[in-house]
């Protein structure tokens, strides 16, 4: 988008690279995301909703991938038109599955830990999240 409003050929360059960093970390984040979604019980609407999450985010992925490849034997990178249409729908659909994953942590408590609180301990302390932190105030 900043590209095409300003015309600078240096967002093209940027935009690929940033493609390519999303796909990269899309991958990587789809291992435990596939881990997680075996986990959810058979038969509930987390898992119909884990389902619809991961090949949306799997579909945004091949969009993107797409507009990568439509990209990479262009000068600078810049962007045909199939490019920015592949990358525009994968946006919209990125914000559809960021919606829908919000929806599985938040509504459903897919993922959260079962005696998580307000002042649970962080998790890399190896405390469970039933430690509660003792507040020293005033009398």
């Amino acid at each position: 988008m900043v590209y095409l409003l300003n015309d600078n050929s240096t967002m093209a360059l940027v935009a690929y690279w940033m493609i390519t960093a999303g796909l990269l970390g899309g991958l990587a984040a789809a291992i435990p995301g596939w881990i997680d979604w075996f986990a959810i019980q058979d038969g509930t609407r987390a898992k119909r909703i884990g389902l619809l999450h991961g090949l949306g985010n799997v579909t945004v992925l091949l969009l993107f991938a797409g507009s990568w490849w439509w990209r990479t034997d262009e000068p600078s990178y810049h962007p045909s038109t199939l490019a920015l249409i592949s990358a525009g729908l994968a946006f919209i659909i990125l914000g559809m599955t960021g919606w829908v994953g919000g929806e599985l942590v938040d509504r459903l408590g897919v993922g959260v830990d079962q005696s998580a609180h307000l002042n649970a301990p962080n998790s890399l302390s190896g405390k469970p999240a039933t430690d509660i932190p003792v507040i020293d105030r005033p009398h």
